[in-house]
């Protein structure tokens, strides 16, 4: 019952690997719409959030306002922190829950839980086996233009806000390297899976 991590920078084509994996028959928890989920409209995060934030952060249909806060805190490294310290432990308990459903449902199940911010906030959590999705920072810039309609500058702030990848390399039992063509990176995906199968 291998519980992963897969991480990587954005537009580092983790959600290929996550996808490739999914295919192969893993269970796919995907931090980005646990976020979504506990910042509902209702939730105790979403009145949390607007209590430490304005409630100018709800739109009118009791939903978070994503661009706004994101303006609040984007470059505030205090505002940050706020924002993380009420949802990260949130997201964290939430996880937690979907991993041990999925294992108690199957406990052959390999579990991968699909995390940007890994090194940000789960590096130390008991992982099986962490997995970085890694492409030079050009490639992911010019993907952000390309695939993603950013201007060059908005696709260099994006990546200098996040961390390096030096460091997301550093916690990496595995890395798969996305630069090349598609086929390459659904290989070594494919060679993973062996792996994790054959534990």
């Amino acid at each position: 019952m291998p519980l992963i991590a897969l991480t990587g920078g954005i537009a580092s084509g983790k959600s290929t690997i996550a996808r490739r994996l999914q295919e192969h028959g893993a269970i796919i928890v995907d931090a980005d719409r646990i976020v979504r989920d506990v910042q509902a409209p209702g939730s105790r995060v979403l009145a949390e959030i607007a209590a430490a934030f304005g409630d100018d952060v709800i739109d009118e249909q009791g939903a978070l306002d994503r661009p706004r806060l994101g303006a609040l805190v984007f470059g505030d490294e205090a505002r940050l922190a706020a924002l993380n310290a009420i949802v990260h432990p949130a997201v964290r308990e939430e996880s937690a829950r979907r991993f041990a459903a999925a294992f108690a449902d199957d406990a052959d199940a390999v579990v991968v839980y699909d995390v940007p911010l890994l090194v940000e906030a789960r590096a130390d959590d008991p992982w099986d086996l962490i997995v970085v999705a890694d492409a030079p920072a050009e490639v992911r810039a010019a993907r952000l233009v390309e695939l993603r309609g950013m201007s060059r500058e908005e696709a260099a702030a994006r990546l200098a806000s996040q961390v390096s990848d030096a460091e997301r390399r550093a916690i990496a039992d595995v890395v798969i390297d996305t630069s090349a063509s598609l086929e390459r990176t659904r290989a070594q995906t494919d060679a993973l899976w062996q792996r994790v199968r054959g534990r």
